[in-house]
C-alpha cells in the first residue's frame, strides 16, 4: 500500500517543509493461522508412500491367508487354489495368487514382491492396475488351460515373474533410457531367475523331481511382456504430444 503524502509540517521557526512521499510495497493481510495452508512433512517421497501402503497391503494379506490356512489344514488352498482344467478351480485365477503352500513358500516371495510391486507403482497408478490385472487375469488363465492335470497350484510366483518381465522389457517399447537402464540393473540382479524359475525347473519337473509350476513362472512372464508391449503402444500417443 502506499503511505499518504503527508501536508506542510510547520517548525518552530515558520518554516514550512514538504515531504516527499513514500511508496511503500503492498503487504498482503495476515491470514488467520488456522485457515494458513499446512505443509506435510514426511520422510517419504510422495509417490512411494501410497506404492508402500499398496504393495503392503498386498503382502499381509498373503500372510494373513496363510495363518488361516496354518490353523484350519490349508482350508483356504483346497477350496481357491486353481485346478487346472476344473470348473471347480476356476476361482483359482483370482484367488491362488493370494495363497502359498507354506511359510517358506510365502517368505521367497515376499522380498521380490515388494521390490518389483514397488518399482512398478511409482511409475504410476494407472500403469500398476493394467499391469496386474493383465498379468493376474493372463497367467492365471493360462495355467488353468495347460497345467498339469489334476494339480492344484497357488502363489504369487506368476505375479512376480511378469512384474519382473514388464520392468525389463518396457523400456525396450517406450525406447526411454531410465527404464532401460532399470532394466538392465534388474536383468543383473534377477535375470538368473528366468533360467532357475522356467528353465531348470522345467527340466526337473519332465523327471518328476520337483513341485513347482515352471509354467505358472513362464506364462507370468510372457503375460509381463506383453502387457510391456500394450502400455507402451497405448502411451505413444501421449509420449509423442509431450515431446513436440
Amino acid at each position: 500500500m502506499s503511505a499518504p503524502t503527508p501536508g506542510p509540517v510547520g517548525s518552530s521557526g515558520g518554516n514550512q517543509f514538504n515531504l516527499p512521499a513514500l511508496n511503500v510495497p503492498s503487504v498482503p493481510a495476515a491470514t488467520p493461522q488456522g485457515n494458513a495452508p499446512k505443509k506435510k512433512n514426511s520422510l517419504l517421497p510422495e509417490k512411494v508412500r501410497p506404492a508402500l501402503f499398496t504393495i503392503g497391503g498386498l503382502a499381509l494379506l498373503m500372510v494373513i491367508a496363510q495363518l488361516v490356512n496354518s490353523f484350519s489344514n490349508d482350508w483356504l488352498n483346497r477350496q481357491f487354489g486353481l485346478v487346472s482344467r476344473h470348473v471347480s478351480g476356476l476361482d483359482g485365477v483370482i484367488f491362488a495368487p493370494l495363497l502359498h503352500a507354506n511359510w517358506q513358500h510365502l517368505l521367497s516371495n515376499l522380498v521380490p514382491l515388494l521390490i518389483f510391486g514397488l518399482l512398478l507403482f511409482v511409475g504410476g497408478v494407472r500403469q500398476f492396475v493394467v499391469v496386474t490385472v493383465l498379468v493376474w487375469v493372463l497367467s492365471g488363465l493360462g495355467l488353468w488351460l495347460i497345467g498339469p492335470s489334476n494339480t492344484l497350484t497357488v502363489g504369487a510366483s506368476g505375479l512376480i515373474f511378469g512384474w519382473l518381465a514388464y520392468l525389463l522389457a518396457r523400456g525396450i517399447f517406450t525406447r526411454n533410457f531410465g527404464q532401460i537402464a532399470i532394466g538392465l540393473v534388474l536383468l543383473v540382479l534377477y535375470g538368473g531367475m528366468f533360467f532357475t524359475g522356467i528353465i531348470t525347473t522345467a527340466f526337473r519337473d519332465a523327471f518328476g523331481a520337483t513341485n513347482i509350476s515352471w509354467q505358472g513362472h513362464l506364462l507370468g512372464a510372457l503375460a509381463g511382456v506383453l502387457a510391456a508391449f500394450l502400455v507402451a503402444k497405448a502411451d505413444g500417443p501421449r509420449r509423442k504430444q509431450v515431446a513436440a
